[in-house]
């Protein structure tokens, strides 16, 4: 007797592989890989032809992070069980992080729905890879089927919500379906990034410092070339940057998944040809002064500008409203979706926010009384936060509240012609930025969430641990010792069933040799019945309930479930 990594004392001598597989799921649960993979690999040990261990140490090694380990082991549990679709899920689970092999998670996880369409897993295995690639109308299409199946599932509900909100992960110009991995995409993209930020930064400073010297200091010429040695400074510049991207023919593409990449890349060479184009007008007295005056400003504000446009882009992209509404309805997970909600209780936020700036704009420059409007404008912003019953945000709290208070003030300022009115609702929507600036700087010097879309996560819970079917010692002596074996299978007319001889393989895989017929039709519908009854016992049956899959001469079938009973007799249903 000892006391075992669980904390349980027993013999361990006595454990089978299956108690072992049933621990190393239990330590999985409460969150200790390490233990649940050395519990996996002794049950492994115990019994290398079952796949439930293999799939377990691949779970394992993906919970440690260790993603490139997961996959051979979960390889080596669809070769035991190809008919298994906790296997095919975990294997495409693996595959999805894995360079050059996405095709292939995809194609295991449409297996793993073919075997069991009733099971919402592999619904969500397919809607996470297509939520992962930025294909948001797939994803919200695969969740909803899978929510069909199990209304509380919680990833389903959550990466919903993301889908709805249409989320980009945080390296949106990688396509994981590239044969090459995000790291070598990451270095073209950081140093595109380098390269547009130093830029624009350069020839905006040399802007404003070439002006200030010919119109404060009368230095004009001077200035000048002082612009020109800026412009000679880019050249070694650029040449370094573009040495470190690498990647060219991937850029293209790169920047078509990530089109603010492309934009600021975009902005950054505009920036520099204005400015160049500046100087050299600056040197003809006949230059129009608009012309000198707009090249100036696209090479200061273009950067700024472009901020202003994403940041406003940004808030109204998706439907966050919708995603409050799934959210709110995760009844676990809460930890993730409490966080999401938060995130896009803002996002919200700066919608009603700037809808409200609009208004009452409009409404001074053109017609007072049009402020009205700004009483149903917080509605939305004020529904979704009472829906989300998101409370530990002190900071979204207070802006939510004076954005509450700004659109009836401004309404008040319009209708009435009161100005202190609209000094109210003006004030209240000022006050929101500060308050705004706060958060942020307090999510960046704590390390935590931000008020902003690149804060939200992905639900990614462990899957393919499912407990594979074990076949008594019954049910394999009637499978070994019956006479008469029925397959029963579908095809194009309806159901069918044919004679078979079948036997039991260690694993509890059951092979059959059956009638051509039925390798054609499991083809399309690999989901069959095996019926056979105990020669020894006339009163006692068996049905296995499994996938087929043909392999050199037989059919496999790994069994789902196993129903037992006798001539006539009560039904008793296992796995």
């Amino acid at each position: 007797m000892r006391t075992d990594p669980s904390g349980t004392d027993g013999d361990d001598s006595d454990r089978s592989a299956r108690d072992w597989c049933e621990e190393a799921l239990t330590r999985l649960n409460a969150g200790r890989p390490d233990a649940a993979l050395d519990a996996a690999r002794r049950a492994a040990d115990l019994d290398p032809a079952a796949e439930w261990p293999h799939r377990l140490i691949s779970l394992a090694h993906e919970r440690l992070g260790r993603d490139a380990d997961a996959v051979p082991f979960a390889e080596r549990a669809v070769d035991l069980a190809p008919g298994s679709w906790p296997g095919r899920l975990r294997l495409a689970a693996a595959l999805r992080r894995t360079p050059g092999r996405w095709a292939e998670a995809v194609a295991h996880a449409t297996l793993a729905a073919k075997f069991a369409p009733e099971q919402p897993g592999p619904e969500v295995m397919l809607g996470d890879l297509a939520l992962l690639r930025g294909e948001h109308a797939g994803a919200e299409r695969r969740y909803r089927a899978a929510l069909a199946l199990d209304p509380e599932h919680p990833q389903a509900r959550v990466n919903l919500a993301l889908a709805l909100v249409r989320w980009e992960r945080l390296r949106p110009h990688h396509d994981p379906a590239w044969p090459i991995g995000p790291r070598e995409t990451g270095r073209a993209r950081r140093a595109l990034e380098v390269w547009s930020r130093q830029a624009r930064l350069l020839v905006a400073v040399a802007t404003v410092a070439v002006a200030a010297c010919a119109f404060l200091l009368d230095l004009g010429a001077q200035a000048r070339l002082g612009g020109f040695a800026v412009l000679a400074l880019l050249v070694p510049l650029t040449v370094r940057h573009a040495r470190r991207v690498g990647l060219w023919s991937y850029v293209p593409a790169m920047f078509r998944r990530d089109p603010w990449l492309g934009a600021g890349v975009v902005s950054a060479a505009v920036a520099v040809a204005a400015y160049a184009a500046w100087l050299v007008l600056a040197a003809v007295p006949s230059a129009p002064a608009p012309v000198w005056a707009g090249l100036a400003g696209i090479a200061v504000l273009g950067w700024p500008a472009l901020a202003a446009v994403r940041a406003l882009a940004e808030t109204w992209r998706g439907r966050p409203l919708r995603a409050l509404a799934e959210t709110a309805r995760v009844t676990a997970a809460e930890r993730t979706a409490r966080r999401n909600a938060g995130v896009a209780l803002w996002i919200v936020l700066g919608r009603t926010w700037s809808a409200l700036g609009t208004v009452a704009a409009a409404a001074l420059v053109v017609e007072p009384r049009a402020a009205v409007a700004a009483v149903a404008v917080p509605y939305p912003m004020v529904r979704g936060y009472l829906r989300a019953r998101h409370r530990g945000d002190l900071p979204l709290r207070a802006a939510a509240v004076l954005v509450a208070l700004a659109g009836p003030a401004c309404a008040a300022g319009g209708l009435l012609g009161s100005a202190w009115a609209w000094r109210l609702g003006l004030g209240a929507l000022g006050l929101v930025v500060p308050v705004f600036a706060v958060r942020a700087a307090r999510a960046w010097w704590r390390g935590g969430p931000g008020p902003w879309r690149s804060s939200l996560l992905m639900c990614d819970l462990p899957v393919g641990g499912e407990p594979s079917v074990d076949l008594d010692p019954e049910v394999r002596r009637t499978f070994s010792y019956a006479r008469g074996v029925v397959l029963s299978y579908a095809d194009a007319l309806g159901p069918r069933v044919a004679g078979a001889v079948a036997s039991v393989t260690s694993s509890g895989e059951l092979r059959l040799i059956a009638e051509t017929e039925a390798w054609e039709a499991v083809e399309d519908d690999p989901r069959v019945a095996v019926f056979a009854s105990d020669p020894l016992q006339r009163r006692f049956w068996v049905e296995v309930r499994g996938v087929a899959l043909a392999d050199a001469g037989v059919l496999r079938v790994t069994p789902k479930q196993v129903q037992i009973g006798e001539f006539p007799g009560r039904h008793q249903r296992h796995g």
